[in-house]
């Protein structure tokens, strides 16, 4: 009978090799395969990214939300002051507003798959976009000199709708999901515009103006559909507008200017940035009081929460930082140097 051979030491490196060295060339077989480099780029879809807008070099920063390392800096429009993605998380799309000297006119739509801008679209004669919003697979935005809301579709290319306000400085926007109402904040006529259709424009609609305090700019829908919140920078109000009626149903002191202001996703708290004071002021949304102001840097302006609710970030745009906040203790956890000018932020991923 003959005796098995033994599998000396040697012999087992040898075998740890031949499998190490056939591991790394089954490895570069597949990268050689042709859906290889879609499955990458996939990958890098599936991922999550805060998307901020840098007004003072016109850049979109990408930036790891949890590492919070900067991956790329994306050249823009002039100006670029809002930004939104689409609901695949693939493309970002930005309102260029332009500079005190030039009026923006344009949007930038940006792969953020290959994180290049793909398209630069032409607005002609539509002047100072600037609130933009996503709903049902088409960008909504204000054009402030024009005084109006238009739509442009991704799929053709081509701006398919507009509607004017007849109001001063339409600037900020907020479209319900099924988009049947769309409200502006109209700043230099002190009211709020609120248009109402019987289905998704440009079905048959009603249009009216409701009177709120100064300088209206900030504006928020709460997560139910029932309240409208909006800022006042000339007084440091906040109208709560029932959209049911369309009334002004209170009216609450907050602070400065408040500037923006966003809703948590369950709306029992509403964050809203004061530029003059540098403060994040968080509200309880149900009983209108104030829980706690959080010194965030010079001049908060842009707010995004995340989908979670567990965390914000807020850009302090005079700072050039952007301030990570811990929303279950209400503290800041770190600061991101984006770029100059961080104003505008968006979220891509779940």
């Amino acid at each position: 009978m003959k005796n098995n051979p033994v599998l000396r030491p040697t012999s087992l490196r040898n075998c740890q090799w031949l499998n190490l060295r056939n591991f790394a060339l089954a490895v570069a077989l597949m990268a050689c395969l042709p859906g290889a480099n879609s499955f990458a780029q996939n990958a890098k879809a599936a991922q999550s990214y805060l998307l901020v807008l840098n007004k003072a070099e016109n850049t979109l920063a990408i930036i790891d939300p949890q590492k919070f390392d900067i991956l790329a800096r994306i050249p823009t429009g002039e100006g670029p002051h809002e930004v939104i993605v689409s609901a695949d998380g693939k493309t970002a799309f930005v309102a260029n507003y332009g500079t005190q000297q030039t009026l923006g006119s344009s949007l930038s739509v940006i792969d953020l798959v290959t994180r290049k801008e793909t398209k630069r679209v032409d607005l002609g004669a539509l002047r100072r976009p600037h609130g933009i919003v996503e709903a049902g697979g088409k960008i909504y935005f204000t054009c402030e000199v024009n005084r109006l809301v238009a739509r442009y579709d991704p799929a053709t290319g081509t701006v398919d709708w507009i509607m004017g306000t007849g109001q001063n400085a339409t600037h900020m926007l907020v479209v319900s999901p099924d988009q049947k109402k769309i409200y502006t904040a109209n700043i230099a006529s002190d009211t709020v515009t609120a248009m109402e259709f019987a289905a998704a424009p440009p079905a048959q609609s009603k249009i009216m103006h409701i009177p709120v305090g100064k300088q209206p700019e900030a504006i928020a829908l709460s997560p139910d559909g029932r309240e409208l919140w909006v800022g006042h920078n000339g007084d440091g109000k906040v109208s709560i507008i029932d959209t049911a009626t369309n009334t002004v149903k209170e009216t609450v002191q907050v602070g400065e200017v408040p500037i923006r202001i966003k809703f948590t996703p369950d709306g029992k708290r509403a964050l809203i940035s004061d530029p003059k004071s540098g403060e994040l002021i968080v509200f309880d949304s149900a009983t209108r009081k104030q829980i706690k102001r959080i010194a965030v840097g010079e001049t908060p302006v842009g707010i995004l929460i995340t989908p979670d609710g567990k965390r914000a970030f807020v850009a302090t745009m005079q700072a050039n930082r952007v301030a990570v906040i811990n929303l279950e203790d209400l503290t800041i956890i770190t600061r991101i140097e984006p770029g100059k000018g961080p104003d505008g932020l968006a979220w891509a991923g779940n």
